[in-house]
Order: C-alpha cells, then sequence, then structure tokens
C-alpha cells in the first residue's frame, strides 16, 4: 500500500515543494511531496494516503520527500497489543476526572483561546505562537475527511482538545493542544493513551502518529508508545 501506482488515486496529481528549512532538524532542508487536489480527497482515499506515509494539515496533504534525509518515520501504534508501562498507567489515572465530549468541527472561542496559550508556552517563537483566528481554522477546522473534535473537561475546566481523523484502519492523530499551566499533567501521553482506548472500543487496528524523527527530541515520546510500527522503504515493520 505504500507505492503510490498501487493506490486508488489515479486522479490525483503529486509534485514536490520548493526546499524550506526543516522545524525539526537544525541546519538542514526540507522538502514535501503534496498530493492534489484536496476536494478528490475523501475519507477512503485519504485512508490509503496515510498508510503510504502522508498526513494533512488542514486540506493540505503531504509527506516528507526531502533529497538526501530520511528521518521522518511514519508510525502507528497497533492499538489491540499496546500494554502501558508505568509512567503511562500513572498518567492515565492521573487524569481519569477528564471528561471527553465530542463536539462539532467548528469555530469556538474557548477552544481558540486554550489553542494560543498552548502555543505561547510550549511553542514560542514557532511562528504558531501568533496565529490568527483565521490561521487557526485554516490549520484545524477544515477538513475533506471525517474529522472529530473532542474537547476534554475536567468539572467546568477545558483542559485539552483534540482533532482525530477516522479511518477504516484506525485513528489519525491531527492535532493536539492542552492547558500547558497546570503542575505535574500529562496531558499529551493522556490523549494519546486515550486514542488507543478508543481506537480498540471501535475493533481499529491502528492509532496513527504522525512522524518520529529519532534525532529529535521532541518526537521521542512516540516511540514510548509499543508496539510501534515505522513505515521503511515501503513497508510498515515493527520498530526496535
Amino acid at each position: 500500500m505504500a507505492k503510490l501506482n498501487d493506490l486508488p488515486i489515479a486522479n490525483l496529481q503529486f509534485y514536490a515543494t520548493a526546499p524550506y528549512p526543516c522545524s525539526y532538524l537544525p541546519g538542514r532542508l526540507a522538502r514535501s511531496q503534496v498530493a492534489t487536489p484536496s476536494y478528490l480527497i475523501d475519507t477512503d482515499t485519504y485512508g490509503a494516503l496515510v498508510s503510504a506515509g502522508f498526513r494533512r494539515s488542514g486540506a493540505f496533504t503531504y509527506r516528507p520527500y526531502c533529497d538526501h534525509c530520511h528521518a521522518c518515520v511514519p508510525v502507528r501504534v497497533i492499538a489491540a497489543e499496546y500494554e502501558p508501562n508505568r509512567a503511562q498507567r500513572r498518567s492515565f489515572a492521573r487524569h481519569s476526572a477528564l471528561e471527553p465530549r465530542y463536539g462539532e468541527l467548528k469555530f469556538n472561542a474557548e477552544h481558540y483561546a486554550l489553542y494560543r496559550l498552548y502555543q505561547g508556552e510550549r511553542h514560542r517563537g514557532g511562528g504558531m505562537d501568533h496565529d490568527s483566528r483565521e490561521q487557526y481554522a485554516h490549520f484545524l477546522l477544515q477538513s475533506n475527511v471525517a474529522t472529530r473534535l473532542i474537547e476534554f473537561r475536567e468539572g467546568d475546566q477545558l483542559r485539552m482538545v483534540s482533532i482525530i481523523d477516522e479511518l477504516a484502519d484506525g485513528l489519525s492523530s491531527v492535532y493536539t493542544f492542552f492547558d500547558p499551566l497546570v503542575p505535574k499533567a500529562s496531558y499529551g501521553t493522556y490523549n494519546i493513551l486515550w486514542q488507543i482506548e478508543e481506537a480498540r472500543r471501535r475493533g481499529l487496528a491502528y492509532v496513527y502518529l504522525g512522524y518520529w524523527i529519532g534525532q529529535s527530541r521532541k518526537m521521542s515520546y512516540k516511540n514510548q508508545f509499543r508496539p510501534i510500527e515505522g513505515l521503511q522503504r515501503g513497508e510498515w515493520k515493527r520498530l526496535a
């Protein structure tokens, strides 16, 4: 499924972007391969593209296409076989009071305020900490596929918002943001655990976590959810 000519996407076109600075490995240039037109990428087509290593940002569907680098590895957790480690069990128990609520994929001022707080505290200087309402909506609220928004509340307090795509074989984690000011919280870990449990509940095989980069500390958390598979040379294989 990882080769483009094996996919049911005959009407799509693919192009490579111009080089741009890599967001994860300093001093390197990156390129992406983009699938177009976006209006033809429905849920089934997008599921096939995800199996081939693509992801989306809004209506923009892409995968790494760098000239001399293969550091970005698409990864997915095998939901049925996953076993949490001790720290993950503590995280799940610590946030057991969180209540997930499914909402509409539309602008919500409370969500946007939490997003701005999260970006300002966790990703200051990265550009997204100054996202306007329109940029936020373009990034997270535009979708041509089956997408759900889930908010997590502790009592009346909004603690976290997660955007996930619902595919035939699993859940694809689009983006999650949370309250960065709660001491000793581990909302990011809890959210992945929740998605794994949700995939199990639905009888889905995988939770797709995007890209893992061995040299990037920002990505190291993904390798803690095992068993996990990586797409390498066109085949999904378990990562050691």
